[in-house]
């Protein structure tokens, strides 16, 4: 399903703060530095898409709009990444070696040196170019000061004064070399102290030309300096306006691209019905006798957001595009996957050695925090293509029995036996397998904490951890932080757009099949805009295999579940009395 969504119901969730202050934002933004969005794109970059819903028509765009579209995904990715990374520094690019870019640009750097060089050899030297270079370096000098530097302007102002420098060049008496050591005194005036020594050294070059193209290159790792300078700056006036920002350069892209919420419509469709089904079969009675149309469970919109976030961390990467709304963390929410997969490798190894050792060493602090120590260390590489898990569990298990054996010996316990041994090393090299029941119940232990953590609001201290957790404990509660904070933003700044998509499918079901007393009595309640209902009907007695039927509700209900008795009934798949209720929240 893709439907653009209602501008206005997203807009009554939140509404900017201040004009000025969004416009500033944007300024700050749309005036960032070619390396920042080199380093934005190749943070958020993702796997292709390999597949689009079939509901959303093509739509034919013109250039201009989508110029206009990636610069304000751009834009928006920018401010997202100063807020959400703590660390995010701007670095000088590196053009690859041996790369055309690379060639092509010390070629031309090389033929504007050799001008100069020709024109500073000349009988009487041309300065025609050097007083270009000077006019630059006074305007970066001068983009350096701050409102307050006004003194500093001054002498730049002063000393720089490209008017005079001419004037002395036509009359022979402009000396070059007094300008350059001026110019070097300012860079070790404004320059951060990380680049004090890159300063100190222009003094020592004698030759204007090679001194020139040191100072500039000086001041392009200035530049660098003061653009993270301004980042730090402008950093806690991102955290207020960037929520309204986000979401108005979002809209943005949604007016000119409407299918741009086609994925993520398809994860909260997935989420809810994956939760309705789980939520379900906890409702179940004892012995799966049919559950009543009032114990049927509700889902509200915040557990379906949270299941859907829970699923990010269990996803196809490479098979699945990911949702739009959450496309700019996605390399945050596959780091934390892949940590979260290590844990729960490292968790099961640890289990099942603590539940073969004898009962009292794994309270021993110090043997436990070796022990998980060394497996981290071995796990360290999991994720690589070259990683084998299985040979790594193998040296695992080999270094484990080891451990357990020296530290029942100092303690005076019982041996390791050998057939101990061997059936620990089984154990450990199992966990190998995704369905291994001991990795699986440290997988769904993790999923539950993570869930509870989310569902109380992130408040401290932090739920109980999960039995057999308790050795990762640390390592879980950083990943639930991590997780948490990322979470928490995505939700202030898309919660609109979701509580949108959820509302116009918030339809819950109840349980088809079961006894024959069914109440088919119609309910008076209509739906405000068309909604799509799947229902799955799992095997039983009339039907050889579970299979699911769509419909499309754009009547009042009761002419709808007429529909659906007709639809049934003409398959020949049952009849009315094993048809129970449909509820419509």
């Amino acid at each position: 399903m893709s439907k653009n969504l209602d501008k206005s119901s997203v807009n009554e969730a939140g509404k900017s703060k201040s004009n000025d202050s969004e416009q500033g934002l944007e300024d700050a933004v749309e005036g960032a530095d070619e390396a920042l969005q080199k380093a934005i794109k190749s943070d958020s970059s993702s796997p292709q898409r390999v597949q689009r819903p079939h509901s959303s028509p093509p739509r034919f765009v013109t250039v201009e709009e989508l110029l206009e579209t990636a610069r304000g995904v751009t834009n928006m990715a920018l401010a997202h990444e100063i807020v959400v990374n703590g660390d995010f520094q701007i670095k000088p690019v590196e053009l690859p070696e041996n790369s055309l870019k690379k060639r092509v640009k010390e070629i031309v750097h090389k033929a504007f040196w050799d001008c100069l060089s020709a024109q500073l050899s000349e009988d009487p030297p041309a300065y025609d170019h050097a007083i270009k270079l000077v006019g630059e370096i006074k305007e970066t000098l001068l983009s350096f000061l701050l409102p307050g530097h006004t003194r500093l302007r001054n002498q730049i102002t002063e000393v720089l004064d490209l008017d005079l420098i001419k004037q002395e060049a036509e009359n022979g008496a402009l000396d070059i070399s007094k300008l350059a050591e001026f110019i070097i005194g300012m860079m070790g005036t404004l320059c951060a102290p990380a680049r004090d020594e890159e300063v100190k050294k222009l003094k020592d070059i004698k030759e204007i030309v090679p001194l020139f193209r040191e100072i500039f290159s000086v001041l392009d790792l200035m530049k660098v300096d003061m653009a993270n300078f301004a980042i730090s700056s402008i950093r806690p006036h991102l955290m207020q306006q960037s929520v309204e920002y986000e979401r108005k350069k979002f809209q943005e892209i949604l007016e000119r691209q409407p299918n741009s919420l086609d994925f993520v419509t398809q994860w909260l469709e997935e989420a809810s019905e994956d939760l309705m089904t789980q939520k379900y079969k906890h409702a179940l009675p004892a012995g799966g006798a049919a559950a009543g149309s009032g114990d049927m469970p509700r889902l509200s919109p915040v557990a379906v957001q949270n299941y859907a976030y829970l699923k990010l961390l269990k996803w196809d990467h490479l098979q699945r595009p990911f949702p739009e709304t959450v496309l700019m963390d996605q390399s945050r929410f596959h780091e934390l996957q892949l940590q979260l997969e290590q844990l729960t490798i490292l968790g099961a190894v640890l289990l099942v050695t603590f539940s073969m050792a004898a009962p009292g060493i794994s309270s021993q602090a110090d043997f436990a925090e070796k022990l998980k120590m060394i497996v981290k260390i071995l796990l360290t590489d999991m994720h690589l293509p070259s990683f084998h898990l299985k040979d790594v569990l193998t040296t695992i298990g080999e270094k484990v029995c080891l451990e357990v054996s020296s530290c029942l010996s100092l303690c005076g316990s019982s041996p390791f036996t050998t057939d101990k041994e061997t059936v620990l090393k089984g154990q450990i090299q199992a966990v190998a397998s995704p369905d291994d029941p001991i990795r699986r119940i440290m997988e769904s232990r993790i999923l539950t904490f993570l869930e509870t953590y989310l569902a109380s609001g992130h408040q401290k201290p932090l739920p109980t951890v999960p039995g057999g957790l308790s050795p990762v404990q640390r390592e879980l509660e950083e990943v639930a932080i991590k997780f948490a904070r990322l979470v928490n933003y995505n939700k202030m700044v898309f919660c609109p757009y979701y509580d949108a998509i959820l509302r116009k499918r918030r339809i819950s079901f109840g349980k088809f099949f079961g006894s024959s007393n069914t109440d088919m009595s119609p309910w008076n309640c209509r739906t405000d805009y068309p909604m799509s209902l799947h229902i799955r009907f799992p095997k039983n007695h009339m039907i050889e295999a579970p299979m699911t039927i769509q419909l499309c509700f754009q009547e009042p209900c009761n002419k709808a579940l007429s529909l659906l008795n007709i639809r049934l009934e003409a398959k020949g798949i049952l009849d009315r009395s094993f048809l129970q209720r449909l509820r419509f929240c």
